[in-house]
C-alpha cells in the first residue's frame, strides 16, 4: 500500500448497505479495501468489485476476529448489525452493542485514525413517543426504547461517540429506512411484499404521515465524506435524501406501479393495539424470537404511523452532505431491478 492511500474496512459488506458502501470506496481510488465477512457469505452482489477488494472472514460474536481485521487499517465503515426484530435480547446485545465494542477497541489497539458507525434514527424514537418532525441532532435518547434493535444501536452509538479522542476520530450517521436498488430484505421490500400478498393494511386512518428516507448510494456517498472530515469527532448525524415521503402515498404507488392493489384496509385500532400487545408479548420466547420476525410490532406500527423527518443542516456544514441521488431517479432504478430479480414476490420468497 503506497503512503497516499488508506486502507478502509467494511463491516456487513455481504448486506445491501456495506456493499454500497465498499462500491463506493472503490470509485474512490484512494482506499485499499478489506471487507469482513462470514465464510458462509453470499457475495454476488459485489461480483464486479470482489476483485479489488481484500476478503476477511470473521464474526461479530468472534471478538479475535474483529481484532484480526482491524490490523492495518486506517478507517473503519461499521454498518454490520442485527437489523430486523427476529433475535433474543442477548443476540441483539452480542451482534449490535459488544460487537462494536470490540470493533473500536480492535481499531484503536490498532492503530485506525477513523471509525464511522451506521446507526439509526430508531435509536431517538421514544416508546412511548409521537411525530417527529424535522428534528436535528439535539434530540436526546429516550428513557424507554420501542425494541431492542433500537435500545442496542442507541447503546452502541453512545460507545463511538465516547470512544472519540486524540488520533481517533469517532462519529455516527443515522439514515432511515434506506432503499433503493439491491435491497433485498430491508422494511420498504418486507413492505411491498405484504402488499403483494394483499396483507398490508393502511394504518394511516385518514393522517398523512411523513418521513425521511434515505437512498443507499446518498449514506454510501456521506459515509465516504465523514470519513475525510476534520469538523465529526464525537458526534452523530441525521442523513436523509432531500425529499419527505408521503409514506403511505409512495408506498402506494410503488405498489400500483408493479401491479398491485394500493393498501386500503383498515383495522379497528383498538383491535390493533390488542394484537402488538400479545405479539410482542409472544416475541419474548426465545424459540420463537430466534426463529421468526413478527408479523407485527410496537416498532413496526410506529414506523408506519408516526411521522419522522430530520434536519440534515449539521451534516451539510460539517462534511459537506448532499443527496447524489433523488427519489425519481433512484425508484426508477429501484424498479427495473425488482423486476430483474423477477418481482418483489420472488425476490422475498426466503425472508423470514
Amino acid at each position: 500500500m503506497s503512503e497516499s492511500r488508506k486502507k478502509a474496512l467494511v463491516t456487513g459488506a455481504s448486506g445491501f448497505l456495506g456493499g454500497a458502501i465498499t462500491r463506493r470506496l472503490v470509485r474512490e481510488g484512494g482506499y485499499d479495501v478489506a471487507i469482513l465477512v462470514r465464510p458462509t457469505s453470499n457475495l454476488r452482489d459485489l461480483a464486479d468489485v470482489i476483485d479489488q477488494v481484500e476478503v476477511v472472514h470473521g464474526d461479530l460474536t468472534d471478538h479475535l476476529s474483529l481484532e484480526r481485521a482491524t490490523k492495518g487499517v486506517d478507517v473503519v465503515f461499521h454498518s454490520a448489525a442485527r437489523v430486523d426484530e427476529r433475535g433474543t435480547r442477548a443476540q441483539f446485545v452480542a451482534e449490535n452493542l459488544t460487537a462494536t465494542q470490540h470493533l473500536l477497541d480492535g481499531a484503536r489497539r490498532n492503530g485506525a485514525q477513523r471509525f464511522v458507525f451506521i446507526s439509526s434514527p430508531s435509536a431517538l424514537m421514544d416508546r412511548d413517543g409521537g411525530d417527529q418532525v424535522n428534528v436535528d441532532e439535539s434530540v436526546p435518547y429516550p428513557t424507554r426504547f420501542l425494541n431492542l434493535y433500537s435500545e442496542t444501536k442507541a447503546a452502541a452509538e453512545r460507545a463511538v461517540l465516547a470512544a472519540n479522542g486524540a488520533g481517533f476520530t469517532t462519529c455516527a450517521l443515522r439514515p432511515r429506512a434506506i432503499w433503493g436498488a439491491g435491497d433485498r430484505s430491508g422494511p420498504i421490500v418486507r413492505l411491498l411484499s405484504r402488499a403483494a400478498a394483499g396483507s398490508l393494511p393502511d394504518l394511516s386512518y385518514g393522517k398523512a404521515v411523513y418521513a425521511s428516507l434515505c437512498h443507499v448510494e446518498n449514506i454510501a456517498e456521506a459515509s465516504v465524506q465523514a470519513a475525510a472530515s476534520e469538523k465529526v469527532g464525537g458526534k452523530a448525524y441525521f442523513v436523509a435524501d432531500a425529499e419527505q415521503t408521503n409514506v403511505w402515498g409512495f408506498l402506494g404507488e410503488v405498489a400500483v406501479g408493479l401491479g398491485y392493489a394500493a393498501p386500503s384496509r383498515q383495522p379497528n385500532q383498538r383491535v390493533l393495539n390488542a394484537a402488538v400487545t400479545i405479539l410482542d408479548a409472544i416475541w419474548k420466547v426465545p424459540y420463537i424470537a430466534t426463529r421468526w420476525s413478527p408479523p407485527l410490532s410496537r416498532y413496526a406500527v410506529a414506523l408506519m404511523t408516526r411521522t419522522a423527518t430530520y434536519d440534515t443542516s449539521a451534516a451539510t456544514t460539517d462534511f459537506g452532505y448532499q443527496p447524489v441521488v433523488d427519489r425519481d431517479a433512484g425508484l426508477a432504478d429501484f424498479l427495473a431491478w425488482l423486476d430483474a430479480q423477477g418481482g418483489v414476490v420472488t425476490l422475498t420468497e426466503n425472508l423470514r
